[in-house]
């Protein structure tokens, strides 16, 4: 099954360098849309359907926390996943966003396979044809 995938991170080599490790890894994807904010994530969540969303935390405009806490307010966070992928978060910070909702964190810098079995945990695949 293809996966819609939004990928937000104010960094568009941060994008680049996600977008290659979920093809190295893989992962099927139907559409890969990408945003630079919280704010540009939440205008594409509203007009395409969007199965994961990989976000940052550190970004301008509206971070990756407040883009949480927005998915988290309109409920719309219990059917999409969001992973985080970041250097920043501290303990303390991560695990606020997982009571918000988040499904899972990927630290920065990661490999095609963290963000393989990150895929397949939160989307619950279990078998590769």
């Amino acid at each position: 099954m293809a996966f819609n995938i939004l990928l937000v991170d104010d960094s568009l080599t941060v994008r680049a360098v996600i977008a290659k490790a979920l093809q190295l890894a893989g992962v099927d994807i139907g559409n890969l849309y990408e945003a630079g904010n919280g704010a540009e994530a939440l205008e594409v969540l509203d007009q395409e359907w969007v199965d994961l969303v990989f976000a940052d935390i550190s970004m301008p405009v509206m971070t990756g926390e407040e883009f949480v806490e927005r998915l988290h307010e309109s409920g719309t966070i219990e059917d999409l996943p969001v992973v985080i992928v970041s250097s920043a978060g501290s303990e303390p910070k991560i695990q606020r966003l997982k009571e918000l909702g988040i499904r899972d964190y990927i630290h920065k810098p990661f490999t095609p396979e963290q963000i393989r079995e990150v895929v397949d945990t939160v989307m619950g695949v279990t078998s590769h044809d």
